[in-house]
């Protein structure tokens, strides 16, 4: 699994650090949302697609 952050679409609402805390953080002037996970780490965390159906604008992409 590889997650992304589509830069454009991400408005830093922090839902997915808040749902997925081991996968996504905010960057430092709190403006855009990160993934902090390796990808295989990722294939172990549950709530990375909950994050991805959470966000607003759907700006988390996951490939598999």
């Amino acid at each position: 699994m590889i997650v992304k952050i589509d830069e454009d679409l991400c408005i830093a609402c922090g839902i997915c650090e808040q749902i997925c805390p081991k996968a996504f953080a905010m960057n430092e002037s709190n403006d855009l949302a990160l993934v902090i996970a390796y990808e295989e780490e990722l294939e172990y965390i549950d709530c990375v697609e909950e994050a991805a159906n959470s966000c607003p604008v759907a700006a988390i992409i996951i490939e598999i």
